[in-house]
């Protein structure tokens, strides 16, 4: 379906690339948080699980384990809140959604690296 082409503008506009990344790779996503009227920076890091969407509505999402539980967070990609998002290891993985994952922790988990 064809876009109105004021809209395509104001949102070629907005879009915000945050880093080149993945699915598999593992990325720290360094999460601007607002308390008050303060601002600091959390760093959730984990693997990119997938993409979704595409354009304004891009979305990834990024899980880890913590204390053995499985913690996902899926961010836009054009958000104000995603300061930047830090490539620490390149994935090899065939699939473009990992949800497989979901069910495996420990090393079952851990996605092949990319050596170059």
């Amino acid at each position: 379906m064809k876009q109105n082409p004021i809209l395509e503008k104001i949102e070629a506009e907005q879009i915000k690339n945050p880093g080149e990344f993945n699915v598999g790779d593992t990325v720290r996503v360094y999460n601007k948080i607002k308390e008050g009227n303060r601002e600091r920076i959390q760093i959730f890091e984990g693997t990119v699980m997938k993409f979704q969407n595409g354009g304004l509505r891009k979305t990834f999402t990024v899980r880890k384990l913590s204390n053995g539980i499985g913690v996902e967070k899926t961010w836009p990609m054009s958000s104000p809140f995603v300061d930047k998002v830090e490539v620490v290891r390149k994935g090899k993985v065939r699939r473009a959604k990992l949800n497989y994952l979901r069910q495996r922790t420990g090393k079952a988990a851990k996605v092949k690296e990319v050596i170059q």
